[in-house]
Formats: structure tokens, C-alpha cells, sequence
């Protein structure tokens, strides 16, 4: 790999981030990881402010170009790993329900969530991103039952999006207990990469703390 071909990957532990090194961690994809201190404010310092000016991650910057969204890199890197077996490619069927859990997550599903979190009454039907909450939560119950991933019998990139997606609102209670969202979390919450990266993220967290308690 050149130098121009490392994914230099901008990461803070316990963010949305966090989907993104897990997924590089299922492809089992070589990266270069670039720590931010979300906590310390270092996303929005001048430095990483000119590699993505909204200072969100995770970013990605690969053949001199910066990749940002979730769903944008989870597209990217699935493709440039096809080896892993994890994106269904343009030919094949399932190409397009990929692409449409994919981008359900953060069109209608994570906007719902934020909604809900903020107690804000939604947009009008007509205007809103994902019309009605619990429309939303049972589209996605009903995909899930399908099982046991959100393709069916074939794990997917997706599900390393929805497996962190779907945690996090069991944990936050923006989505009822149902069987077919703790099931599907716990199944995906127990793979290796997803163990393995909670337990780097708890390091790196740790350790920007006792950076940050030590400076002060």
C-alpha cells in the first residue's frame, strides 16, 4: 500500500466514529488511526477543522480525498473491501435493499431518534424525513423479524451500521424493547470486532481523560 492508499481514519472512542472502526475492524482493513478528544473539544480546533469543517467524525481522508457520513463510508469501504464478503455487489439483487437500509439509517431512523431524544414535536407528515416515529420503529421491526440480519439470512455492511444504531436506542429507550431489536443487538453486540472495539474505545477513552486531568 502507497502512501497515498492509507485510510487515515479520524476517530473519537464512543461516537459515531465508533461504527466506522468497527466496520474497518469486520473488513479486516489496514487503517491509520488519528485520535480527536471529542470530550476536549478537539473537534473543534483550527487543525481538524481543516480536514472537515463541520468537526464531526468520522472523517476518512484516502487517495487524497475526505470521506465524511456514516452511510458514505460505510458505502466506500464496503466496496473497496469486497474481499470481506460483506457488500452485495452491483449485479447482485440485494444490491438495492442494501443501499436502502443503509440509507434509511440516517434519513429516517436517526432523525426520528433525535426527535424523540429532544422531546420536539416532528415536521408535518408531508414534510418529515420519516413521517411518523412509530411508522418508522415498526418498518424496521418488520425488516428485523426477518432475520437473523436486515437482509435475512445474509450479514451485510448494514448491519454493522444498524448494530451500533439499534443498541444505542435500546440504551437511550428511543425505541420499545421489542424481541426483534434486543435480539438483533445482542446478536451483533457479541461478534468479535464489535467486543474488541468497545473494549480499544474504553482504553482510548481512559487515557484522553488522564491526558486531559494530567493538563489541567
Amino acid at each position: 500500500m502507497t502512501l497515498s492508499d492509507t485510510l487515515r481514519f479520524f476517530h473519537a472512542p464512543f461516537t459515531r466514529s465508533t461504527v466506522i472502526r468497527t466496520l474497518l475492524e469486520e473488513l479486516n482493513a489496514p487503517y491509520e488511526l488519528h485520535t480527536i478528544d471529542h470530550d476536549g473539544g478537539e473537534t473543534q480546533s483550527a487543525a481538524y477543522l481543516d480536514i472537515n469543517p463541520l468537526g464531526k467524525v468520522p472523517a476518512i481522508v484516502h487517495r487524497g480525498q475526505l470521506i465524511t457520513e456514516q452511510v458514505a463510508l460505510c458505502i466506500y469501504l464496503g466496496d473497496l473491501f469486497p474481499q470481506a464478503g460483506l457488500t452485495p455487489g452491483l449485479e447482485d439483487p440485494l444490491r438495492g435493499p442494501y443501499l436502502r437500509w443503509l440509507a434509511f439509517a440516517g434519513s429516517s431512523f436517526e432523525p426520528a431518534l433525535v426527535d424523540k431524544a429532544m422531546k420536539r414535536e416532528p415536521a408535518p407528515r408531508s414534510m418529515s424525513p420519516y413521517g411518523l416515529h412509530e411508522d418508522m420503529v415498526e418498518t424496521l421491526r418488520g425488516q428485523l423479524a426477518k432475520g437473523p440480519y436486515i437482509l435475512g439470512e445474509r450479514i451485510t455492511v448494514a448491519d454493522v451500521l444498524w448494530g451500533k444504531a439499534v443498541g444505542w436506542a435500546l440504551q437511550f429507550e428511543l425505541v420499545p424493547a421489542l424481541s426483534e431489536f434486543a435480539d438483533y443487538s445482542a446478536r451483533m453486540s457479541s461478534r468479535p470486532a464489535f467486543t474488541k472495539v468497545m473494549e480499544l474505545d474504553g482504553e482510548l477513552q481512559a487515557k484522553q481523560k488522564a491526558e486531559a486531568d494530567t493538563a489541567s
